[in-house]
């Protein structure tokens, strides 16, 4: 039963994309062939709706059944004794980041009925690709699940790539905005650097164990080199997935798609791809502790990187996106320091806030008709359903108690502080020193930024007088509510024994670090004033002048984070411009000399006929005379053959 279920949770999403595929578009105006574009849509709301929540049902069913890991697989594959299976392999935390996909999923699929009712055009144009968009978040929703419960490594790298595909389709609904399909291609070639390595490193396992199957990859004694040389590429594959440094950028700029889709992105698929890949083959990582040294310097710089850059955005969007990619510098963090339970507990509390941050940013663009907070303000009277929803969000993000995101970045904390002063990590002591100092900073930096934001779209006077914004209807309006409980109330789910057990891989334990998901004790006083320090300065600067940008107060350094240290322009320098040096010079040498040869020995051939064409037009006696000649030379050439024989 528990092997049906786990084959029925991607396949259910993923027919439902499929079918959903295959509806037309719905017409461009609202007058012209409007029943048969309504039937479309109505079709694909439907379909959308009941495939996300067939699939979270299953979830529930299949975090309330499953006990203990369970495998079902069968061989698809046998070449020369490399296996490659088709199967589902369970346990409790394939079945809670289920249930977190699939929950945020069917949020997105309700408020998307209501966000993308119209096109850019409000009055003259509904959105024609509908039915699309609502079959490509299935197959997105379909592709993470087979991510969750693949018990193959080629199983789970088609539901990897899967998810790129989609998210370049997604972040490139809307084509006639100007930044959209830049943004999607951006964010499909920089995650493609990342899988070249994901694949490299899964042909090593493969070719090693002699078999895909993740339970052989685990048991198999690998030799050390391979590990390494495995982990390290598998990291670049999780390093574009997962958004983190160097391949972080894509991020930002996916922000280009509807809000809907960074929803969905930021919280539930793609992002939690890597981290949750790594805590599957945690085993690995374990045994090959360079890789979480990398792992620990990488997550370090992602977490302080993506909080500074999020506290000098003007765009509310791009202020979330850096900020999903410091949370997600504590996930990597937590693995590197050894606990993959810390690190899931987060993802699940992340995706719980931050899912219902960006609906209720939604909410305000849809209310506004903007993204910058610059001309926002004054929203709290206009808007109360959202406003306290929104610092709800916004008080997990940060940490505040008892929030989700208290409990759960707290866990983060702790065990960095163990690796760091007790050495209980698999990565050397310094790496928990650096996770867990840049992971207090990070505390007092997320608790700024999120102010901010707060301050700025919700309090002060209104920027835009003539703007009459309002609570969204009840499609918009309803999956933010229900949102909201998790982010408040998940965290707490961590004092339950059942629920901390099932976040647990049954893999060899890393002593001391996987002790508990939530400690209370005199080490939670830290993190709190260092909220507290971040928050009380945000309000200071705010409340010496109210009109003002408390970025202001950043100097020189704003424009520096406001373009993430301009890491943009050094990948476009070291990277992007060779890359078309090189493709130019490549161009100008097939043209020139394959082209060349090519096209010149046409010409020759050509002009060689041409001569040999025009001597048979010539006149009878100069024809007869080259006759002649013709067999006088012949003649000639035999006697002499003949006399040197």
């Amino acid at each position: 039963m528990t092997g049906l279920l786990g084959v029925l949770l991607p396949a259910v999403p993923l027919v439902a994309g499929l079918l959903g595929l295959l509806l037309p578009p719905a017409p461009r105006h609202p007058s012209g062939g409007a029943e048969g574009g309504d039937r479309a849509r109505r079709a694909a709301v439907a379909l959308g709706v009941i495939g996300a929540a067939g699939a979270l049902a299953l979830a529930v069913a299949l975090l309330l059944t499953v006990d203990g890991p369970t495998e079902t697989s069968t061989t698809w594959v046998d070449i020369g004794g490399l296996m490659v299976t088709l199967g589902v392999r369970l346990d409790g935390a394939a079945a809670l980041v289920a249930v977190a996909v699939t929950a945020v999923a069917l949020a997105v699929q309700v408020y998307s009925i209501g966000y993308l009712r119209r096109g850019p055009h409000d009055d003259i144009d509904v959105d024609h690709r509908y039915p699309p968009y609502a079959a490509q978040i299935s197959l997105f929703t379909g592709a993470m699940l087979l991510v969750v419960v693949a018990s193959d490594l080629i199983m789970l790298l088609v539901g990897w790539e899967v998810m790129g595909l989609c998210s370049y389709l997604l972040i490139a609904h809307d084509r006639r905005l100007p930044g959209a399909p830049a943004a999607a291609m951006k964010a499909f070639l920089v995650t493609r650097v990342g899988d070249v390595g994901f694949l490299l490193g899964i042909a090593l396992l493969g070719v090693s164990a002699g078999s895909f199957r993740i339970a052989d990859v685990l048991a198999h004694d690998h030799s050390t080199a391979t590990l390494t040389a495995a982990g390290l590429l598998l990291l670049a594959g999780v390093a574009g997935k997962s958004a983190q440094f160097p391949l972080h950028t894509w991020l930002p700029d996916a922000m280009a798609g509807p809000t809907p889709i960074s929803a969905l992105i930021h919280a539930a698929t793609m992002v939690a791809a890597g981290v949750y890949a790594v805590a599957r083959l945690y085993p690995l990582f374990t045994a090959a502790p360079v890789t979480l040294t990398v792992l620990g310097v990488i997550g370090a710089i992602t977490l302080l990187l993506g909080a500074l850059a999020a506290t000098a955005q003007d765009d509310i969007k791009r202020v979330l996106a850096w900020s999903t990619v410091s949370q997600l510098g504590y996930m990597t963090g937590a693995l590197a320091v050894g606990s993959p339970s810390a690190a899931l507990f987060h993802l699940l509390t992340h995706a719980a806030f931050k899912a219902l941050l960006f609906l209720a940013a939604g909410a305000v663009i849809h209310a506004v008709g903007t993204t910058l907070m610059s001309e926002m303000g004054g929203l709290r009277r206009s808007m109360p359903v959202t406003f306290w929803c929104t610092v709800v969000g916004l008080g997990a993000l940060a940490g505040v108690p008892p929030l989700a995101g208290f409990w759960s970045k707290d866990g983060v904390l702790t065990v960095a502080e163990a690796a760091a002063l007790e050495g209980t990590g698999p990565a050397p002591s310094w790496v928990g020193w650096l996770v867990w100092l840049a992971g207090l900073i990070g505390v007092a930096i997320t608790a700024w930024y999120a102010g901010r934001l707060l301050l700025r779209a919700f309090f002060g006077a209104p920027r835009m007088p003539l703007v009459r914004p309002h609570d969204p209807p009840a499609l918009l309006r309803w999956p933010v509510l229900l949102l909201a409980v998790p982010a408040a109330l998940l965290g707490l789910l961590g004092f339950v024994g059942v629920f901390a057990d099932r976040l647990r891989f049954p893999t060899v334990p890393v002593a001391g670090s996987e002790d508990g998901l939530v400690h209370l004790g005199p080490g939670l006083l830290l993190p709190l004033a260092l909220l507290l320090v971040g928050a009380g300065l945000v309000l200071l600067g705010w409340r010496r002048d109210p009109a003002a940008d408390p970025a202001t107060a950043l100097g020189p350094l704003r424009p520096v984070f406001a373009r993430a240290f301009r890491l943009d322009d050094v990948q476009h320098t070291l990277v992007v411009r060779p890359v078309r040096a090189l493709a130019r010079a490549v161009r100008t040498s097939d043209e020139v000399v394959v082209d060349g040869a090519v096209e010149g020995s046409g010409r020759a051939a050509s002009r060689l006929g041409a001569g040999l064409a025009a001597l048979h037009r010539a006149a009878l006696p100069r024809a007869a005379a080259g006759v002649l000649a013709g067999a006088l030379l012949i003649g000639l050439a035999a006697a002499v053959i003949g006399a040197v024989r």
